[in-house]
């Protein structure tokens, strides 16, 4: 079931053409979706409520390796990008393995691209693209004090020792 959520680049691009062709809004966000959490349910869920179509670009593994170190990610991008497609609120799924969504999102073009509370707009590489190509770039959900690296930090004191 969660299988038939996961696209390549090239054929999401023209599933999103068809959506926009019409009259859908067509929403994306991306990240590294690292040990899926409650932060990222109610994330993702606040962003497919900007649209009707919610798309989730997972960083690659190689590329998670280069922005988080070399222990991460946790679980592989496979793996990941099943778990999100598992999810109700999630449309769609693509594993895209640049270090940013420029590229993709130029591919894909989409009405709305969403990010987290904890950038600003102005920080926000990707937003000249998005507005490029007609979409308008949202920031701000989020979920405070929820966040992998937290989590990360919590099972490191709890079980470090061990």
């Amino acid at each position: 079931m969660t299988q038939n959520k996961i696209f390549q680049r090239k054929e999401l691009a023209a599933i999103i053409q068809r959506l926009k062709s019409e009259d859908k809004v067509v929403v994306t966000t991306n990240g590294c979706f690292d040990v899926l959490h409650l932060g990222h349910l109610r994330y993702l869920q606040a962003a497919r409520q900007q649209g009707d179509a919610l798309v989730v670009a997972v960083n690659s593994d190689s590329s998670v390796r280069e922005l988080k170190g070399e222990n991460r990610p946790l679980i592989p991008d496979v793996e990941r990008a099943e778990m999100l497609a598992g999810l109700e609120c999630v449309d769609y799924v693509v594993i895209f393995p640049e270090l940013t969504p420029i590229e993709l999102l130029a591919d894909l073009k989409p009405n709305i691209h969403v990010k987290g509370g904890d950038y600003k707009l102005e920080q926000l590489i990707e937003k000249d693209i998005v507005e490029k190509n007609g979409g308008q770039v949202l920031v701000g959900l989020n979920v405070q004090g929820k966040s992998t690296t937290n989590l990360i930090e919590v099972i490191c004191e709890r079980f470090g020792n061990n």
